[in-house]
């Protein structure tokens, strides 16, 4: 069942996140005591992360309240959720997986996130590259463009802060585009219109190496939007069959670029250790600073990142099934297929889907790379007719 209007994301202003902080949580000291207890039980009965269900992760009913009332948040009024208290100081590194793994199962269903088709990265700086082709950010100390995940929910478990920036700067992607339409309406149309991204590498071997996708969705009651112009600017780079940007899409690009670092509409946020933060990504952008790590490898700034499709997700655009796979409300979607998807992936999706009561199909291809090549074949072929 979906939410009343009222009770759907709204847009809101940077000013008004740092005023209502209605969107932070603070965990109780019972319901952080069922995570340990929960951790406990799962060292003591080890399975591989994609074998385990919720029973494996026994959470008490009070720590899962705690976590379906953060994802609840995602998809209310401000599209996120700032989660406060895990007590990742008292674990290792393998523990904080396992917990944060463990908590995943209670909240959604994991996608995988790379060309290697993991379910779990390490968002840390492990000397990678960002704006070169196939360049990913979670892997690189630098600033990042803003931009959404692949999945209805983001969520970051903060491990360990940097030594200097790395600051989480969010956007309502709602504001952006009212403050759009205040200032130019007549780039509403453009936005709503395809835009080619590169997958920068993620996509599955079936797959064209790019993608079609409006950044604003046309849905008549949800609000949805999805950018990041690092991926637009690189199928234009990489790929002299996807059509060129037109002026006006250019100049839509440009003011979005212009819009999104805004005091008006940008919030920042330092996550602390033990934080985990969930946006849902239909209705927020983000971005992240720079950062400087510290020199000893146990202090370098470290997070734990899941990408999640969750119950109570909203529907999406049609046209947008393209790249999520599928558009219905509730459904297990979204996510990077890479190359390496196994078995055990598939039958956890599948079982994972059935104990969170979403919506599942077996993933297909939307459009295969073939397909993708007769169609922009045909459309050259009618331009130059």
């Amino acid at each position: 069942m979906q939410a009343a209007p009222s009770e759907r994301p709204q847009p809101w202003t940077a000013e008004q996140a740092s005023q209502d902080t209605s969107w932070i949580l603070r965990l109780k000291a019972d319901e952080i005591q069922g995570v340990r207890d929960a951790l406990a039980y799962a060292k003591q009965h080890p399975k591989p992360l994609l074998a385990m269900e919720q029973t494996d992760f026994p959470l008490p009913r009070v720590s899962r309240d705690a976590l379906t009332r953060a994802i609840a948040i995602t998809q209310g009024r401000w599209g996120m959720c700032l989660v406060k208290g895990f007590p990742v100081d008292e674990w290792t590194e393998e523990d904080s997986r396992l917990a944060y793994w463990g908590m995943g199962l209670h909240m959604g269903v994991g996608r995988t996130q790379n060309r290697a088709s993991q379910v779990m990265n390490d968002v840390r700086n492990e000397g990678g590259e960002y704006k070169v082709k196939g360049g990913r950010g979670y892997n690189t100390n630098a600033g990042l463009d803003f931009h959404q995940d692949s999945c209805d929910v983001v969520a970051l478990l903060c491990r360990r802060t940097a030594k200097t920036g790395g600051q989480s700067k969010v956007v309502s992607s709602m504001a952006l585009r009212d403050e759009v339409r205040r200032r130019r309406p007549d780039l509403i149309p453009v936005l709503e219109s395809p835009f080619f991204h590169s997958y920068q590498g993620t996509n599955d071997p079936s797959q064209p190496p790019f993608y079609r996708c409006p950044i604003f969705g046309n849905h008549p009651e949800y609000f949805s939007a999805r950018t990041n112009r690092k991926n637009t600017v690189a199928a234009q780079r990489d790929f002299p069959e996807v059509p060129r940007l037109t002026a006006q899409q250019e100049e839509a690009l440009d003011l979005l670029d212009e819009l999104l670092p805004s005091d008006q509409l940008c919030f920042s946020m330092e996550l602390e250790r033990g934080d985990m933060q969930l946006l849902n990504n239909y209705v927020t952008l983000h971005s992240r600073t720079p950062f400087e790590d510290f020199d000893d490898p146990d202090l370098k700034r470290h997070l734990f990142r899941l990408w999640l499709a969750v119950p109570t997700s909203q529907p999406l655009p049609e046209d947008w099934a393209e790249y999520y796979g599928d558009a219905r409300a509730g459904a297990v979607r979204g996510g990077v297929r890479g190359t390496a998807i196994t078995q055990e992936f598939l039958d956890y999706e599948k079982r994972q889907a059935a104990a969170m009561g979403m919506r599942f199909e077996t993933w297909k291809p939307r459009v295969l790379k073939e397909d993708m090549e007769a169609q922009l074949a045909a459309q050259r072929d009618a331009q130059a007719a």
